[in-house]
């Protein structure tokens, strides 16, 4: 169990971010518990033949038997705009005498041991890190950038939206519980308990955030709410974000009813319909597997029309349908049956397990 102090300024600090490099660390759990995440299961296949070009003992070597990961794979983002190569320039920074206590508090009180391909790092920690950070980036560039990042980013970038308009909307006690069932709120202390207590070896600690705010991080490789294994610095929580199950594949957009395919036609009305939820351009072009070029001209004239708004994250435009758009849709906000809200339901289906419980 873990236990975060929160005072008021710490509430009014909160904010979100989402993490490249932690991304990168969190998925090499797909390389040895997929089973555990199977809606990326397609596009890792896919991955398969370049990952087995590089260190595969190292990166899986990386991942305990529970999932566990060791700290210093997780730095905590220092922006909301990840970039890859600046986090990692943060990951090959980690100070040498923290490398090895932390492989120990990951991997010695279930496999009683140390992986035989990280020892190394008892005498030279700093050889090994350079060697974990070379690899990672090695896998980040062939197995992770070209296909599965830019829907991962679009995905995350989506999930940041709808967090912050929640917790403007109703508050942090809306927002704690809608985040995981493993949290629980009463107004001073935020607590993440594992799913089935006492779990061998899981993090059990309490830390006062002390005005140093809470930093709230989806990913797409939890089944519920996670932290650092030993606290350290600014406290932060990562949870799943919404919407893990449309990475998989292309989803089939909802049909439009018969007024409403007369009044826009079929393509402004389906995709309107699909604006439920955050979504970027990119994203919408992917599912409906056009160009990004033919969704901005439907997006405009819906725009042009009051039928959708736009939130911004970073460089990003995200659209979602306006109070108008809903009213057009025959449909309550948040309600709709459509893409977006399918397969965030999906994505959020699976229960948490015990082993799920630290990065």
């Amino acid at each position: 169990m873990i236990t975060i102090e929160l005072g008021l300024d710490d509430l009014a600090a909160t904010s979100f971010a989402y993490s490249a490099t932690m991304e990168a660390g969190m998925s090499l759990r797909m390389w040895t518990h997929a089973s555990a995440y199977a809606e990326h299961i397609p596009l890792f296949s896919r991955m398969r033949p370049a990952f087995e070009r590089l260190d595969t003992v190292l990166l899986t070597s990386l991942v305990g038997a529970t999932r566990w990961i060791p700290d210093f794979l997780t730095p905590r983002p220092t922006t909301p705009w990840p970039d890859f190569r600046r986090e990692l320039a943060v990951l090959r920074a980690t100070p040498p005498e923290q490398v090895w206590p932390e492989l120990e508090r990951t991997f010695l009180p279930i496999e009683g041991a140390v992986p035989e391909r990280l020892t190394g790092a008892r005498e030279d920690p700093e050889r090994l890190l350079a060697d974990i950070a070379d690899t990672l980036e090695a896998y980040w560039e062939t197995c992770l950038l070209p296909e599965w990042w830019p829907r991962a980013k679009s995905l995350l970038e989506a999930d940041l939206v709808h967090r912050a308009r929640v917790l403007a909307e109703r508050g942090a006690a809306a927002l704690f519980a809608e985040l995981s069932n493993r949290l629980s709120w009463d107004g001073r202390r935020l607590v993440i308990r594992w799913d089935n207590e006492p779990v061998p070896g899981a993090p059990s600690y309490d830390v006062d955030a002390a005005g140093q705010g809470l930093l709230l991080i989806p990913t797409c490789f939890s089944h519920g709410a996670l932290s650092v294994i030993t606290p350290a610095g600014p406290p932060w929580i990562a949870y799943q974000a919404r919407g893990v199950a449309t990475l998989a594949e292309r989803v089939e957009p909802p049909p439009a009813g018969p007024a409403l395919e007369r009044l826009l036609g079929l393509p402004r009305a389906r995709l309107l319909l699909m604006l439920d939820q955050p979504v970027s351009t990119t994203e919408l072009a992917r599912l409906l597997a056009v160009t990004p070029g033919a969704v901005s001209q439907h997006l405009k004239v819906l725009s042009d029309a009051g039928l959708t708004a736009r939130a911004r994250h970073g460089r990003s435009v995200l659209y979602v349908r306006s109070p108008l758009g809903n009213s057009l849709a025959g449909m309550s906000p948040g309600m709709s049956p459509g893409v977006s809200q399918t397969a965030a339901s999906a994505g959020q289906s699976g229960e948490a397990t015990a082993e799920d419980d630290a990065a």
